[in-house]
């Protein structure tokens, strides 16, 4: 499959580094979702692969927000794995033999944070990076992975703040909560990750697949509630009153602020609609 939206560079045969560009703003839609499920695809198949950095090429943004307008497109086939796609590649990226690493410069929110939490590590910009789980205010839920796998990295308490509060997160504060590894200032975040890319890089796989199998054990969510979360997302939500009306308006707040200005500061704008 072609991964327009994602360019490889292999910096080595035991480190890659992708970077995502989806113009304007790097929505996730269903053809990030197969090409994502692609790349990870390739990922898997590499015997030599040790550590995947991902990146954006747009830095106002990582991953964005899932594309709302096109849930009814999202591709639901089951993967290798037997689970359906988006849970497919994101369970299997957690559980590939080569470390994944974010980072994280620009806002990421929605599916896009879901994505970052699927991955090993996520770093990220103290000066540049926004963090978000805004779906409740915009009348749905994280139907990617948050429920679960957020509270596990948070806590509990955390975790509900993080999602019911649909709230725009900075890097300090998702450091201080567990949500990413550490929060650093943007003139050093690429050197320290491509750093720490290079030195895992430098150890043997054996070592390295085997550590982050056994941690696997009792640090990821069970795959059966991934897809029951997912269920939901795609098939009970679309018949809550309350979500069209809620959408309509957003609408007509993305009218009155710009499309623009609505992503740049969706946070603020959900709790004035």
């Amino acid at each position: 499959m072609s991964v327009s939206q994602f360019q490889i560079e292999e910096v080595s045969n035991a480190y890659w580094r992708v970077r995502f560009e989806n113009p304007p703003v790097n929505l996730v839609n269903a053809q990030t979702v197969l090409q994502f499920q692609a790349v990870v695809d390739r990922i898997e198949a590499s015997q030599t692969l040790r550590v995947v950095v991902f990146e954006s090429a747009n830095p106002d943004y990582f991953f964005g927000r899932y594309d709302l307008a096109r849930v009814a497109d999202t591709p639901v086939s089951n993967g290798p794995s037997g689970l359906p796609t988006w849970i497919d590649m994101t369970v299997r990226l957690s559980q590939a033999p080569a470390v994944s690493i974010a980072l994280i410069r620009g806002r990421t929110r929605g599916g896009g944070a879901e994505l970052a939490l699927a991955m090993d590590m996520r770093f990220a910009s103290i000066e540049g990076a926004i963090l978000g789980q805004p779906e409740v205010g915009a009348g749905v839920l994280p139907g990617g992975g948050a429920i679960e796998r957020l509270p596990l990295l948070t806590g509990r308490a955390r975790a509900l703040e993080i999602m019911l509060g649909s709230d725009d997160f900075d890097a300090l504060t998702a450091e201080r909560y567990g949500w990413i590894n550490r929060a650093l200032p943007d003139a050093q975040l690429d050197g320290f990750v491509h750093g720490l890319a290079q030195r895992i890089a430098s150890f043997d796989r054996e070592a390295i697949a085997e550590t982050k199998r056994l941690v696997n054990r009792r640090a990821l969510p069970d795959p059966r509630d991934l897809v029951e979360t997912q269920d939901v997302f795609l098939n009970t939500m679309v018949h809550w009153p309350s979500t069209g009306e809620r959408q309509v308006r957003i609408g007509k707040k993305v009218a009155q602020v710009g499309p623009a200005e609505f992503e740049r500061n969706m946070g603020h704008h959900l709790a004035n609609l």
